[in-house]
């Protein structure tokens, strides 16, 4: 019997020993093609000898030191090298171990940033419905999916929620792409007038919608409507990039495409490559100097920030990424899985919506593609298409809940940025029998 505190306590998982590229091995020596890079975090699949040399070297220099008494040379070279490719007016990085931490300490910065400028009035933060943000309290509060907040609502701050910009759930049947994004901005001005701008501290959105809604990008235009109305009224925009960012999309930062920059930026998942935990806040110059000019420090903190074996990692796989021009290799196997995914489900009576971006991409399920109604909640139809593809030697990361954190079930997609044209037909041919199999 484990003693692990599993995530299903009923379940018995396979036990993993090895990683080959784009492949776990249990130890059974099973190999199960990882479709979904875990949750969006291997973007260079697993056993990657220049990452893996890269945490050895610095354990045999300095495994850990603490940010009370030190910087260290892989904070300082990763911190730059993340400034230089960031979006203008990006200044300084604050690093810790995850999303959910980058999260957190950025939704305090940017409370902080208003003390510190003289209006302490500003208290609220609004986000967008079906997002996820984390699970730390602050992360979970501003995330608008209702499964995932439900049991702790009672202890959670109040955050408000909008529509997200998901034209597949969200648009009109007669309305235009400029239409919708419309009325998404005049429905964000009603808000600020109905609460009073002077109360909001931040929007907070993911570029493109992970794991609540399926790989869902937000139309042209959009955030930089959003971003004319919030700087009009003195508001920061935290573009939460922990699952899109990092080149999953196919630029560094998922925001380059919406041709927006942000206040702030919180990035993780493939920041590390799952080689080490690791994420990270980037911080807008303003902000920066409203502190360093104030209070002088950012009252929080944790204990493994900055950690320099996980700093080593991550600079170790941005490296590699760029040396290895894997950013447009993203683009265009992004573009090769999309039309294998349209070949295959492009008809299927049950795949209402094909969707993402770069290797980042969704399929939502329904019940009928006409009406868009989704299955019945009580069969778990992503469980069920998880535990097909898993017998089959597949890892994808099907949810629940999509449309409004009860019904409605999708599959998402993020595959090593190293995966390969073969690879590619494996993971269609055995997504398809998997969802066959679950619609039995």
């Amino acid at each position: 019997m484990s003693h692990v505190f599993h995530r299903h306590l009923g379940h018995a998982y396979p036990t993993a020993v090895g990683g080959e590229g784009c492949y776990v091995i249990d130890r059974d020596g099973r190999r199960y093609l990882d479709a979904s890079g875990g949750a969006a975090v291997s973007c260079l699949g697993h056993g990657h000898p220049a990452i893996t040399a890269a945490v050895k070297d610095q354990l045999d220099r300095l495994a850990y030191a603490h940010t009370g008494f030190f910087t260290s040379e892989p904070a300082e070279a990763l911190a730059d090298r993340l400034i230089a490719r960031a979006p203008e007016g990006m200044d300084r990085v604050y690093l810790v171990s995850g999303g959910s931490e980058a999260v957190e300490a950025a939704l305090k910065m940017a409370r902080q940033y208003f003390l510190e400028v003289g209006q302490p009035g500003r208290r609220r933060f609004v986000a967008r419905r079906q997002s996820y943000h984390g699970n730390t309290l602050g992360a979970l509060a501003v995330g608008g999916n209702r499964w995932r907040r439900a049991q702790f609502e009672p202890i959670l701050m109040d955050a408000d929620h909008l529509t997200p910009c998901h034209p597949y759930r969200e648009r009109g049947p007669d309305e235009g792409d400029d239409a919708f994004v419309g009325r998404l901005v005049a429905e964000l001005e009603t808000y600020l007038e109905r609460v009073g701008p002077e109360t909001v501290i931040a929007f907070v959105a993911e570029p493109v919608v992970g794991a609540t809604l399926g790989a869902v990008p937000a139309l042209p235009g959009y955030f930089a409507r959003v971003k004319e109305v919030l700087d009009r009224h003195g508001i920061l925009l935290l573009l939460d990039e922990v699952m899109c960012g990092m080149g999953r999309t196919g630029t560094l930062f998922a925001c380059e495409a919406d041709g927006v920059a942000p206040d702030l930026i919180t990035v993780a998942k493939g920041l590390g490559g799952g080689y080490q935990p690791i994420g990270a806040v980037l911080v807008h110059r303003k902000i920066v100097a409203a502190i360093r000019d104030g209070s002088g420090f950012f009252q929080h903190g944790h204990t493994y920030m900055a950690h320099p074996t996980a700093c080593a990692a991550g600079l170790a796989v941005q490296e590699t990424i760029e040396r290895d021009g894997l950013l447009p290799r993203v683009r265009a196997k992004g573009a090769a899985l999309q039309e294998r995914l349209q070949a295959a489900f492009g008809d299927h009576p049950n795949v209402g919506d094909i969707r993402g971006r770069g290797l980042f991409l969704g399929l939502e399920l329904v019940r009928d593609r006409e009406t868009k109604v989704p299955f019945d909640p009580a069969l778990a139809l992503h469980a069920r298409i998880k535990r097909a593809a898993m017998a089959r030697g597949l890892m994808c990361y099907p949810m629940g809940g999509t449309i409004d954190g009860r019904n409605g079930d999708h599959v998402l997609l993020a595959p090593p940025f190293i995966i390969e044209d073969a690879e590619l037909d494996e993971l269609v041919g055995k997504l398809k029998a998997a969802i066959e199999v679950a619609l039995v």
